[in-house]
């Protein structure tokens, strides 16, 4: 029987060790998982920030874009007036010149610019 016992004690020492052999394979394996994932993650961080700046530019870019888009649509609208509106046409004019009808009040207000 002390045989038995004996190959029973190896047995058992021989698959503490296979379990442990094991763990430790599934341990090595999580880490490696582990370093790549956080890699990866490490090399999207500088990516996100430039896309983050790019994003601003654009944003920046599309405010001027309407700034300019109704600049030019306000000069387009004046551009028509004077040319097809003689009552706006006199307005500009004599607001421009300092001219005012007898009797006529004229208010005049500073603008900020």
């Amino acid at each position: 029987m002390s045989k038995k016992r004996m190959e029973a004690e190896k047995l058992t020492r021989l698959e503490a060790r296979t379990r442990f052999i094991q763990g430790a394979g599934k341990l090595a394996l999580l880490a490696c998982c582990l370093s790549l994932g956080f890699v990866v993650v490490a090399t999207a961080f500088p990516q996100r920030r430039a896309l983050d700046k790019l994003e601003a530019k654009l944003t920046l870019a599309r405010e001027r874009e309407r700034a300019v888009t109704a600049e030019r649509d306000h000069r387009r609208i004046e551009l028509r007036a004077l040319r097809e509106d003689p009552a706006y046409l006199e307005i500009q004019a004599r607001d421009r010149l300092d001219y005012s009808r007898e009797g006529e009040r004229v208010l005049r207000f500073k603008r900020d610019k």
